[in-house]
């Protein structure tokens, strides 16, 4: 029975760990992201520019004791190695679910979005089977005993490293935002019919007219039919009790400098939409600005849209324009929906009557005569199967 049990808690956490690292290591900048939303909310700024090695030795651990778990390589170290990491994050987690300073975890990055209770409680089953496996470990079977263990164990750890490495150079290979290739944005921030709404609380003060008693009613109880010994006084900010239906986009506007909401004509016109994402242009990158250059002169020049969508203020828009000669517009988008939109900065997106039909990461925009001779014919063709 106890053997049984052990090999159960090994499989489990391992395949948690690995599933946990794998997410946040294919998604390096979702990670830094998070890490920093943290920082910030434990007044940790100081920490801050070593977020990015944060996020990788974070999903790198993971990811290891994971693999180290499921295949029993080196089972005592990392049964030692599980039971101090779920030592440090199942209070962390408690805390964070009690306070609230972050609403999302961020433990399996944009794959699986859990609220900090959902996760202190997957911590709670966690570090019981943690302490099962850990009693044990003497005792635990080795599926891959030997070479082929360690084979094992090394061919996993080299493939993750490429696979991290790649989706740091360019996009994440797997992408579990919204904003993915073959997202319509203007259908995926509609509400469905039916959908649930909201839950709010409301309390309200009403005066008894006769004895001058001001008392509080909950909204299902306001004296509405006695209006002549009740008087309504004043509300309590509502207070919600249950999140409704969010759409999977929900947050995306687009802003002229004049403060004009110009999203809708960019998400409905029939044409081809270059957006190029820039969420902060003092930190973007320039290596290819000729090539954006001239990208965005021959999209022109054919008739399509060709923006910026970028949170940097209108000085630093202006300061960027006169250094890098750039010809097209920018516009103004949240700075949170830049970051989500793509892993770039810059990055580009190409849309097509609001479905997003390709991204590229910095590193790989194409130029003008590839996207006119390679690209565009494929997605015209794409559009005509459509």
């Amino acid at each position: 029975m106890m053997k049984w049990l052990r090999n159960i808690s090994r499989i489990l956490v391992g395949l948690v760990f690995i599933f946990s690292g794998f997410v946040k290591g294919i998604d390096p900048w979702g990670g830094t992201y998070k890490i920093t939303d943290y920082l910030y909310a434990f007044h940790l700024d100081f920490f801050v520019p070593i977020a990015l090695p944060l996020s990788f030795i974070l999903s790198f651990a993971e990811f290891a004791i994971g693999v180290g778990l499921l295949s029993g390589t080196f089972l005592r170290f990392f049964s030692w190695l599980v039971l101090i990491f779920m030592s440090f994050f199942t209070p962390l987690t408690l805390y964070l679910a009690l306070t609230n300073p972050v609403t999302d975890c961020g433990c399996f990055g944009d794959a699986l979005v859990m609220t900090n209770w959902q996760t202190f409680y997957k911590n709670i089953v966690l570090i019981l089977l943690t302490i099962i496996l850990f009693a044990g470990r003497r005792k635990a079977d080795h599926p891959l005993k030997g070479k082929s263990g360690r084979f094992l164990f090394s061919g996993l750890i080299l493939t993750y490293v490429v696979l991290v490495t790649w989706s740091y150079n360019h996009l994440p290979i797997i992408d579990f935002r919204p904003y993915k290739v073959g997202v319509n944005i203007t259908r995926a921030k509609e509400i469905p019919p039916g959908a649930q709404p909201d839950v709010y609380k409301n309390n309200f003060y009403y005066k008894n007219m006769k004895t001058g008693e001001v008392k509080k009613f909950a909204e299902e109880n306001i004296p509405w039919r006695d209006s002549l010994t009740w008087e309504f006084q004043s509300m309590d900010q509502p207070v919600l009790v249950k999140r409704g239906y969010v759409p999977p986009i929900h947050d995306f506007s687009i802003l002229t400098p004049q403060g004009d909401d110009v999203t809708d004509y960019f998400l409905k016109d029939d044409n081809y939409t270059f957006m190029l994402v820039a969420y902060d242009l003092r930190q973007s990158s320039t290596k290819n600005q000729e090539r954006i250059n001239a990208l965005a002169k021959w999209a022109e020049a054919q008739g399509y849209n060709f923006i910026c969508l970028t949170a940097s203020l209108e000085n630093e828009q202006q300061t960027f324009t006169e250094d890098n000669n750039v010809p097209y517009p920018f516009l103004s988008t949240d700075e949170i929906t830049l970051k989500t939109m793509i892993r770039s900065n810059p990055g580009l997106i190409l849309t097509y009557k609001g479905t997003i039909l390709a991204k590229w990461h910095n590193n790989d925009i194409p130029d003008s005569t590839s996207f006119r001779q390679e690209l565009l014919p494929e997605m015209n063709k794409k559009l005509n199967q459509d």
